[in-house]
């Protein structure tokens, strides 16, 4: 089997949970809330419960939000790659994408990004957002909206931006 292959393989197989009512519906609820709204307010409420290292932590990742937003537009438009359930009759959307491409998930990258940086300024978070991020990065395949290579990809993305704005910050006074 080729590796195009095996990835479709595994995307009907990872879509087909969706078919599961409860499944459904909790991967559509983590999806909607990874399309920004979590994000939104632990940008909003960070200040408020973690002091001066909450705001700083907040502009942080009010930065990265920028720029992975510029960042995950640009790759969809300048791969245009279908979208699976696009592509395939045997993938289902379980929940209406918000734009036209797949790669990379920008959902998966957000999801990352702002979880390793959250987590370097307030490391207690990472009981509540690595789970959440997991969830996130699983449920776009699951609701049939990405390959496991965008998911793949955007992680590394995120993984990358999140560190390398890291470096940065850590330079500052």
């Amino acid at each position: 089997m080729s590796p195009r292959a095996r990835e479709v393989h595994w995307c009907m197989h990872l879509n087909r949970w969706g078919g599961r009512r409860r499944v459904m519906r909790f991967f559509a609820v983590v999806s909607r809330l990874g399309d920004g709204y979590l994000w939104y307010a632990l940008i909003a409420t960070l200040p408020v419960f973690g002091g001066a290292v909450g705001a700083r932590a907040s502009l942080h990742l009010a930065a990265v939000a920028l720029v992975s937003l510029a960042l995950y537009r640009g790759l969809k438009r300048w791969t245009r790659r279908p979208r699976p359930f696009a592509s395939h009759a045997a993938i289902t959307a379980w929940v209406a994408p918000l734009d036209e491409f797949s790669f990379p998930s920008g959902h998966t990258l957000h999801a990352v990004t702002f979880t390793l940086v959250a987590c370097w300024y307030l490391p207690w978070l990472a009981v509540l957002l690595v789970p959440f991020a997991v969830a996130v990065a699983l449920s776009r395949v699951v609701l049939g909206l990405h390959y496991p290579s965008d998911v793949l990809a955007a992680t590394v993305i995120g993984c990358a931006l999140a560190l390398g704005s890291i470096e940065l910050a850590a330079l500052l006074p």
